[in-house]
């Protein structure tokens, strides 16, 4: 059985009620999630802007957005369909006196004292997902020398990985791959914005040595960013058995204006956030996000790494008898 990596994801709370907050607070530490709130009024700016949220507590009587928190939980939900929001009421743990309009927009209803019965659900909605430790370490050993390799003189930070249940785009330039292999089908994604790229390219700290760059330059270093990782995550985690080609498909949908996109699944998918920075201060910081959404096929426990035959080490000279 493969070591679950422990995984964290953010939670944007609307509360103002500042007798409780300690509760929430620790309801939270023990069960991995970050508490985050907006500044008053800015919640809806907040989540048509937020790419790495797993879900929403929301207060019954929270007066942040105008007064009428079921009717703010509405707007929400029509905004941001995909991420789960969680009622606090004061007296009862359900929504059953909700009129229907209402009921749908939440997955589930708390009180203080029973807060701690949301634990299963959130495990459900959040974290349904087990993602072996090897697999995400492996990922992210990857993506930072790959990242370091590309740009030159660069020092690349890595957060801790997290969940994600929003299906917002972050910035203009977005690469997508698919992934295929006999415990994964699904997708790798990077996300990052133009500007502070064309800095780095016009700059000279990337590969390509253009002046002006333009679009297609930033272009070439993502699409070779994204393929390079690939190609290490197939030769790490990918064996050679034979896949099933003929297994099914969802088509994906994106709309532009909205910054969205949908893989057909409301399956939860694996975040990981990358700042490359310039030591010297000369250039703008450059915020990644990868992302991988396995919506077609998922089965951890036949993940397995693989592994260099010693034989062949020996053989290539890369070991000796000591």
């Amino acid at each position: 059985m493969q070591e679950a990596a422990q995984l964290v994801s953010k939670v944007l709370v609307l509360n103002d009620d500042a007798e409780v907050r300690g509760h929430i607070k620790a309801f939270c530490e023990a069960h991995n999630l970050i508490p985050v709130k907006p500044q008053a009024g800015a919640a809806l700016s907040v989540l048509k802007s937020n790419v790495d949220l797993g879900a929403i507590f929301l207060q019954e009587s929270y007066l942040g957005e105008g007064g009428n928190a079921l009717e703010l939980a509405r707007a929400i939900h029509a905004i941001r369909p995909e991420l789960p929001i969680f009622l606090r009421r004061d007296t009862q743990s359900h929504l059953d006196d909700l009129p229907d309009v209402y009921r749908g927009v939440f997955t589930a209803a708390y009180t203080i004292a029973t807060i701690d019965e949301l634990g299963p659900t959130i495990a459900k909605s959040i974290f349904s997902f087990q993602f072996p430790n090897a697999l995400v370490r492996g990922i992210t050993e990857i993506t930072k020398a790959t990242l370091e390799n590309q740009f030159k003189d660069v020092e690349v930070r890595t957060e801790a990985p997290y969940m994600v249940r929003d299906q917002l785009i972050y910035g203009e330039l977005f690469t997508l791959i698919p992934l295929e292999s006999t415990w994964c089908r699904g997708y790798m994604m990077f996300q990052t914005e133009e500007a502070p790229l064309m800095e780095y390219v016009a700059n000279g700290r990337t590969h390509i040595m253009r002046d002006p760059a333009n679009f297609r330059d930033i272009n070439h270093v993502m699409g070779e960013v994204t393929n390079l990782i690939w190609g290490a995550f197939k030769n790490r985690f990918i064996s050679d058995e034979p896949v099933d080609w003929r297994q099914s498909q969802v088509p994906l949908i994106v709309n532009h204006q909205h910054r969205y996109i949908s893989f057909g699944s409301e399956d939860p998918q694996l975040c990981l956030r990358y700042t490359v920075l310039d030591p010297f201060g000369k250039v703008t910081p450059l915020v990644i996000y990868q992302r991988f959404v396995f919506n077609l096929s998922w089965a951890p426990e036949k993940f397995k790494e693989n592994e260099v035959l010693t034989d062949n080490l020996f053989e290539s000279g890369e070991l000796e008898l000591f």
